[in-house]
C-alpha cells in the first residue's frame, strides 16, 4: 500500500510508519498553530513564555470510519488512544530526559498528561485542521477527513520545545518498540 507523505516546512522527511496490523501512522512536526500561540499559558499553565514550541501531530489509521458512535468504533478509538498514550509517554519522557520541556495531550480530554491542566482544553482536531488543512465534519463530535483514509483517522498531539531534528530522531528510535516500522518511499 502507498501511504501519503506529510511534508512540513520544518521537516525534510516525513515520518511514515506502518503498524503490525498494516495500519498506517503519520507523524509530522510543525510550528504551533495560532490557537496554541494565543492560548499556550491557558492550555499549559506550567509553560511560561516558551519561545520555540513544536507541535508533533500523530495520525493513526483506524480500522473503522470514526463517524458513527458504535461499540466497535468506541473500542477502536480507545485502542488508538492507548497506543498513542504509550508512544507519547515514551517520546515525551525521552525528550524530557534530554532537557526539553515536552507534554502530550490526552485526546479524550484535551488536557496535558504531564503538566497541570490549564483553564481551557486543547483541541486536537482544530489544530490538525489548521496545520494540515484537512477538512472536518461535524457530527456528534468533530471528525477529521484524511485525504486517503477518509474518516478512519485518529489524531493526537504532543507539544515540545525540542528542535524538529531531535524530535524526528527520537521518534524514529522508539517507533519499533511500539510495533511501528518506518516506510521508505
Amino acid at each position: 500500500m502507498n501511504y501519503p507523505k506529510v511534508y512540513t516546512s520544518e521537516q525534510a522527511c516525513p515520518i511514515n510508519l506502518v503498524g503490525e496490523t498494516g495500519q498506517a501512522v503519520q507523524i509530522s512536526i510543525h510550528a504551533p498553530s495560532q490557537y496554541i500561540c494565543a492560548n499556550c499559558e491557558r492550555i499549559l499553565p506550567d509553560w511560561k513564555r516558551q519561545p520555540f514550541l513544536r507541535v508533533v501531530i500523530v495520525l493513526q489509521q483506524s480500522r473503522y470510519q470514526l463517524v458513527e458512535k458504535t461499540a466497535e468504533v468506541e473500542s477502536e478509538k480507545e485502542r488508538l488512544r492507548e497506543k498513542f498514550m504509550r508512544f507519547g509517554c515514551d517520546l515525551a519522557f525521552n525528550l524530557r530526559d534530554r532537557g526539553y520541556l515536552t507534554d502530550l495531550i490526552d485526546p479524550r480530554t484535551g488536557y496535558p498528561l504531564l503538566s497541570h491542566p490549564g483553564a481551557i482544553p486543547h483541541d486536537d482536531t482544530a489544530v490538525v485542521k489548521a496545520l494540515l488543512n484537512y477538512p472536518v465534519i461535524k457530527n456528534q463530535c468533530r471528525v477529521l477527513i484524511h485525504p486517503d483514509w477518509g474518516a478512519a483517522v485518529y489524531p493526537s498531539i504532543l507539544i515540545s520545545e525540542a528542535p524538529p531534528i531531535v524530535i524526528e530522531w527520537v521518534t524514529k528510535g522508539i517507533a519499533s518498540v511500539h510495533g511501528w516500522k518506518e516506510i521508505d518511499y
